[in-house]
């Protein structure tokens, strides 16, 4: 990450650019400059000197790019998101997201630190450390999600507070265990202590809450919240103060029903964000300059909303330096042709020109890793092959308690269902295809303690065979899904075998699979790779029977977090969030 250097003498030359005695090492000419503050777009030239932006009005340039009336527009801002969700590396990620206009991110590593620990968070500080796209950090708040989960890992405030001294660290991530904090659980207390001591920003993750339960989750310091599903639950929340993320991702759609926070007095305190985006999403659609495009479409004020992927969220975490076309601004910024189809055609990183018409035209070089640090992260898999007989159901009752998927949300309910009998053909006990109910299980894969939670899902649409993914929201422990045990089997041997990944099997037999050896998280290939395997593996799964609009891997990946209602599938077995107990599947 660059730093612009405020010495006398860069300062000096900066201000005389400024006044035009001097001049700047670049000049955008004729160009439509939105204008954050006043929510205007003006016409001038853009000045630019020693990485930072000194004027807008008239001026000659040492290097001068006719912009011929296009827009000009302040570097995007993810405000929450984890990387690890995009399936690559990061300077595969910068790849796919800074000709999109994204500049910086506020990323949550929370994902590979369930499964790593301080070694994941090393992991990411290195691997970004030298990309041209800035990379903050906000350190993961729940290492495990509850007390309820497996993670590879235990993260308590002491072990969280040196990261507090790295300038790329913002504070404390999405506070899941809600739970926990609005009941002043004492390793919660420390870490929110601890994260406001060193003044960090505090991000929430509390879906559904309200009440005195908000009250007192805002209490202690948490001061956002990107789970609102509905105008409702967000105006209850920014009434309290805290910050909307108007979430847009590849499984979480949020947008159209939050689309009133574009309009006033809201939107100056809400700020755009993707959570989880895999890499097809990444290169298809784009980033935040999607999301952008997309509530111009449904009616936003374009200017506004470039304010909301901007400005806002600088203004959130302290970024002093970033989010507008201004004097003293970082020069990150982008030009696009019209503010309505927001199509990117130029990207400027601190002045200098990084991407242009979707390619990124100086890719950064990674960093070295220690070896301690490359032994946790790509050997992260403790688990033996299984057998068939490990997904065995042994209780038998008269009813099976079902996980009901929503469609395009996070949120699931539960299902009572009288118990279907022995399965059909091919198919096993509890599995009832003409209610679109399959089997689910997830396997503890970091410690080898060789517990299996089983249970039965709906909505998911699979009639036939198996998928298995070492994704699942949190821990990541392996998690399965499919009509019968020997195939259930199969796939999860296969990402045992690759130390990570996704796979598909029928019959027995393996029909693709995309190893993911980062942490059981990432590819080291490219994003267009990742995707191609990615892709593939939906169409078998889309031929399998799995339902059109539902991403068959993001999806699956959810259902193991034991922090989103109502019902969800871990290690332990089944978990009823709102009361944080195990309940039996089948009773």
């Amino acid at each position: 990450m660059r730093k612009l250097v405020w010495d006398e003498e860069r300062m000096r030359d900066r201000d005389l650019a400024a006044r035009g005695e001097r001049l700047p090492a670049l000049v955008l000419k004729n160009a439509r400059v939105v204008n954050v503050f006043t929510e205007e777009i003006e016409r001038g030239d853009v000045a630019i000197e020693d990485g930072c932006i000194v004027g807008v009005g008239s001026y000659r340039g040492r290097t001068e790019v006719e912009l011929g009336n296009a827009y000009v527009c302040p570097g995007l801002i993810d405000g929450h998101i984890h990387l690890e969700s995009s399936m690559i590396a990061p300077p595969e990620f910068e790849r796919a997201v800074l000709p999109h206009g994204t500049t910086a991110v506020a990323a949550d590593p929370h994902e590979i630190a369930n499964v790593a620990g301080t070694a994941g968070i090393e992991y990411m500080l290195r691997t970004t450390e030298n990309l041209a796209l800035d990379v903050f950090l906000m350190l993961p708040s729940c290492v495990p999600a509850t007390n309820l989960d497996e993670a590879g890992a235990a993260l308590g405030a002491r072990e969280l507070e040196k990261y507090y001294e790295n300038p790329r660290v913002l504070g404390l991530a999405e506070m899941m265990n809600a739970f926990g904090a609005v009941r002043a659980d004492g390793e919660i207390m420390r870490k929110l202590c601890c994260a406001r001591r060193c003044g960090g920003r505090m991000d929430g993750h509390a879906p559904g809450l309200s009440g005195n339960e908000i009250n007192a989750y805002v209490t202690a310091g948490v001061a956002s919240d990107h789970e609102c599903t509905g105008f409702g639950e967000a105006l209850d929340k920014l009434r309290r103060g805290q910050w909307i993320m108007i979430r847009e991702g590849t499984a979480a759609h949020n947008l159209e029903a939050l689309l009133p926070l574009f309009d006033p007095p809201y939107y100056h305190r809400c700020m755009l964000v993707t959570d989880d985006k895999h890499p097809g999403d990444l290169m298809e659609r784009g980033h935040i300059d999607y999301i952008i495009r997309r509530a111009v479409e449904l009616g936003a004020d374009p200017v506004r909303a470039v304010k909301m992927g901007s400005f806002n969220a600088a203004q959130y975490f302290g970024l002093a330096d970033r989010g507008a076309v201004a004097p003293g601004y970082r020069a990150d910024l982008l030009v696009v042709e019209d503010l309505r189809t927001f199509e990117v055609r130029q990207v400027y990183k601190d002045g200098v020109l990084r991407a242009e018409r979707g390619t990124l035209l100086q890719p950064s070089g990674g960093q070295a890793l220690p070896s301690s640090v490359r032994e946790r992260v790509f050997h992260s898999f403790h688990i033996g092959p299984v057998q068939e007989a490990d997904f065995a159901l042994r209780e038998r009752g008269e009813n099976q308690r079902v996980i009901r998927l929503t469609p395009h949300e996070l949120l699931t309910r539960e299902e009572i269902l009288p118990w279907p009998g022995e399965g059909g053909t091919g198919c096993a006990p509890g599995v009832d295809l003409e209610r679109d109910v399959i089997k689910l299980a997830v396997l503890e894969r970091h410690k080898g303690t060789g517990h299996t939670g089983l249970g039965f899902l709906s909505g998911y649409g699979l009639k036939r065979g198996a998928v298995a993914s070492s994704i699942a929201h949190d821990s990541h422990n392996l998690i399965v899904a499919g009509v019968n045990d020997r195939d259930m089997a199969a796939a999860a041997n296969a990402v045992i075998r690759n130390q990570g990944g996704l796979a598909v099997a029928q019959g027995g037999r393996v029909l693709g699979e995309l190893p993911l050896p980062v942490a059981g998280l990432m590819s080291e290939m490219g994003a267009g790779q990742t995707e191609e395997k990615l892709q593939a593996l939906k169409n078998l799964l889309s031929g399998m029977g799995v339902s059109s609009g539902i991403d068959p891997f993001m999806t699956l990946a959810f259902v193991s977090l034991p922090v989103i209602p109502a019902l969800r599938l871990n290690t332990y077995g089944l978990i009823d969030v709102a009361t944080q107990k195990v309940v039996p599947a089948v009773f």
